[in-house]
């Protein structure tokens, strides 16, 4: 274990690095920081740092900059993340309030990360697994056509056409769509083809076809619909972090253009509670110049799904993390109230 002064000399080191992109010197932190012991004292400190790896000294420099060890070893000491100034959460509560459906309010919360963080903001989509029925209407375009549409409490919502075996009058269609709501309403969609598999038996024999049929077109909606979906944003933002990538930022980019990764990046939504992954921590190869961090969101005490960030190591841990719980607790009070 690390001693509380050398802790705080590794902590200014990660702040210095990280603000002003220059390896950080003995003379530099001591003018810097009140750190309370001698120029001489903190070379010695940082001597030991090296030698364990948590900093280490660039080829052209006297310099020293954190490596993924010291990078994972402050973000693990962190007291506390950064919380948002009030016009930053002002802006998020106005920017994410005005959003109209779903698409929008993830498409918004990408945009706002992206600008929050200044890195690659990363948005998956509420996940029909996780998710419970709010409604389910059923509308007649014809007499053998009925329009399917399925609600969500994440406010997700799916349209589909159904083509009847035989017409099917609009007293039938009140009463499926009675009985129907009475079993799946806030239940989870997981529970649904077990809730609903003997409905066609409690109508006339006549009507059982098309009964039989709107379950089918209602149970492969929800096969279709578990595919995790993502939304990206900021990718511009790692322009500005050419340097602190060791050759290129390609691949890097490469392995943002590809979904799975970008899912396991995020971890599994059932957990709510913040992740921060650092440089190697990142299984793919593209990403181990990078990190990423990802918090749960939902409409309830539950996560449905993940959000977070994706950039250089040299990331202002604290900000970045305030900003990432900031947003991912809008938006599940956003869920929760649309």
């Amino acid at each position: 274990m690390l001693s509380e002064r050398r802790l705080e000399v590794l902590r200014a080191i990660v702040q210095d690095y990280v603000g002003t992109e220059e390896p950080v010197g003995s003379k530099a932190l001591t003018e810097r920081h009140h750190l309370g012991v001698s120029p001489a004292t903190v070379r010695n400190d940082m001597a030991a740092l090296e030698d364990e790896g948590y900093i280490a000294q660039p080829h052209t420099s006297a310099g020293r900059i954190p490596t993924d060890k010291g990078y994972r070893l402050f973000v693990d000491k962190l007291a506390a993340v950064k919380p948002l100034s009030g016009p930053e959460r002002k802006a998020i509560h106005s920017f994410l309030d005005s959003a109209v459906d779903l698409d929008d309010v993830v498409a918004r919360t990408v945009r706002l990360l992206a600008q929050l963080t200044r890195q690659v903001a990363v948005v998956q989509y509420p996940s029909l697994t996780r998710s419970t029925v709010r409604h389910v209407e059923l509308l007649s375009l014809a007499p053998a056509r009925l329009m399917l549409v399925l609600i969500t409490d994440t406010g997700r919502v799916e349209q589909r056409m159904i083509d009847c075996p035989a017409p099917f009058g609009e007293t039938s269609l009140a009463d499926l769509r009675a009985r129907l709501n009475s079993r799946v309403v806030g239940r989870r969609f997981t529970d649904v083809p077990q809730l609903v598999q003997d409905l066609p038996e409690s109508f006339e024999t006549e009507d059982r076809g098309t009964v039989s049929t709107v379950l089918s077109v209602l149970l492969e909606t929800l096969v279709e619909e578990t595919e995790e979906r993502l939304m990206i944003g900021g990718t511009a933002n790692l322009t500005r972090f050419g340097h602190d990538f060791p050759l290129t930022i390609r691949p890097v980019l490469e392995a943002l253009e590809e979904q799975v990764v970008l899912l396991k990046l995020l971890g599994e939504a059932k957990d709510s509670s913040m992740t921060v992954r650092i440089g190697h921590e990142n299984a793919h190869e593209g990403l181990t110049s990078t990190s990423v961090v990802a918090v749960g969101y939902g409409s309830g005490d539950e996560a449905v799904a993940k959000l977070g960030v994706v950039g250089p190591t040299r990331m202002d841990y604290p900000g970045t993390m305030g900003a990432v719980r900031a947003v991912a607790r809008y938006v599940g009070q956003i869920l929760a109230e649309s």
